[in-house]
């Protein structure tokens, strides 16, 4: 009999801990290689850990809603065999020619660098246990000792979990914002009412639902109303004839998936089109940083995917300019299958530069998606419908039918004005009705 220890593996270079969500194995239950262990969260995407040994759980180290650090050991598997387990950077040294002093050294630093990454407050002398997430939250927001002490834990015995203390500060913040808003009303009759006033306190009747927001939908939920008190929302919209590309790709998509063992929907088309117009119009492909724009090297495209509670999630596709239609048709089929597993990881949804969200899916014509910050434009892909079109030929013009979509670009009006806007969606419409219907795989 060998133990190993499973650790909580690196999840990109910018997630440094998650938090434990559930367990879903307990201790004495066997497990296999690969096989979910617990369910884990971070500030980025929720994610399943397996195990990479076949066993019995031995030990549980952490609860749920704990906040474990990348490397730190969360488990204890019991193995029928012995396993060597490989060291890196950020896995613990546990070998057993390590002395006492070597340990309380280690220990002492790691001391000196939680209470450096608090801050001046001193959370130290609670007998309430806060996560280093918690304590830094509490320094970033200038959060009193005597205030994080009497927030109230919905986690494990009390607990102050990231959203009771995100919850907090919200609150904090409205209650701040309704005194200045009182303060200035109150200077004048004439003054104007605040243009953004708080929800009225909605009652439920004993015949109503009432269902918890997910972790996820709160997020979505917050990124969605940052966006809007971000960007001044424009739209524009053209229609494009996709006839060309719907006949190819009912003409290849049996010959594709046989030669390349992949689907091939319209969507890597679609993105192919995308990448290229940003090209075209580099100015699309930017961020703002207060007065200043950062203009992108990389274009890359964020892909709106379903998750299985629902919820959408954005996983992107790392420069998707250099991307022939097969790798980008890959790209798409992995991005979007592991997004239906709930197994893209947190460096998966990072980096994007513009968004293509397909709201044809649902039936929809066309849409006026919120812009995914910190970028300044998205792309709705509307419903791909037969059409009676006006077709123009050198003998006149006919009735004929045609597919169509439309295609519904958002954009930030600060830093995007309404013709590069249109020139961008139009350029779009342009490479899609222009798609080579005699083209090679």
């Amino acid at each position: 009999m060998a133990k190993f220890e499973l650790k909580l593996p690196k999840m990109g270079e910018s997630v440094a801990e998650a938090t434990i969500t559930s367990w879903l194995k307990e201790v004495g239950d066997t497990v296999e290689a690969d096989e979910p262990v617990l369910e884990i969260a971070t500030d980025k995407v929720d994610s399943e850990v397996p195990s990479e040994v076949d066993g019995k759980i031995l030990e549980i180290l952490f609860d749920t809603d704990d906040v474990v650090e990348v490397g730190q050991t969360i488990a204890i598997i019991e193995t029928e065999s012995e396993i060597e387990q490989e060291e890196d950077e950020f896995e613990i040294d546990t070998k057993e020619d390590e002395d006492l002093e070597q340990h309380a050294a280690k220990a002492e630093s790691a001391v000196e660098t939680a209470k450096e990454t608090v801050g001046s407050e001193d959370y130290s002398d609670s007998d309430r246990f806060y996560s280093p997430l918690v304590k830094n939250i509490a320094k970033e927001e200038n959060i009193s000792f005597e205030e994080l002490e009497g927030i109230e834990g919905t986690g494990k015995d009390g607990r102050v979990t990231k959203d009771d203390i995100l919850a907090y500060v919200e609150n904090r913040s409205n209650k701040t914002e309704n005194n200045s808003a009182e303060k200035v009303s109150s200077s004048s009759s004439n003054q104007l009412e605040p243009a953004f006033k708080n929800q009225e306190n909605v009652v439920a009747s004993g015949e109503d639902e009432i269902i918890e927001m997910s972790r996820m939908g709160k997020m979505i939920s917050k990124h969605m109303i940052d966006s809007v008190q971000t960007s001044a929302h424009v739209q524009s919209f053209i229609e494009a004839d996709v006839t060309n590309i719907w006949n190819w790709r009912n003409k290849h998509k049996d010959s594709f998936q046989k030669k390349e063992g992949e689907k091939l929907t319209f969507t890597p088309i679609f993105m192919e089109a995308v990448a290229k117009a940003i090209r075209d119009f580099p100015l699309i492909n930017i961020s703002v940083d207060g007065d200043k724009v950062i203009k992108k090297k990389d274009i890359n495209l964020g892909m709106a995917a379903a998750l299985p509670d629902g919820n959408l999630i954005v996983p992107v596709i790392r420069n998707a300019d250099r991307l022939n239609l097969v790798g980008m048709a890959k790209a798409v089929n992995d991005l979007a299958g592991r997004a239906r597993q709930n197994k893209l990881k947190p460096d998966d949804i990072q980096g994007g530069t513009y968004t293509v969200t397909n709201v044809g899916t649902f039936g929809s014509i066309m849409g006026t998606p919120i812009i995914n910050q910190p970028q300044v434009g998205i792309l709705a892909l509307g419903a791909i419908r037969k059409m009676p079109a006006v077709i123009e030929t050198p003998e006149g013009d006919f009735i004929g039918i045609r597919y169509k979509m439309i295609l519904s670009h958002s954009y930030d009006h600060r830093v995007v004005n309404g013709a590069l806007g249109g020139q961008f969606v139009q350029r779009v419409a342009q490479y899609l009705e222009g798609f080579d219907k005699n083209r090679e795989l």
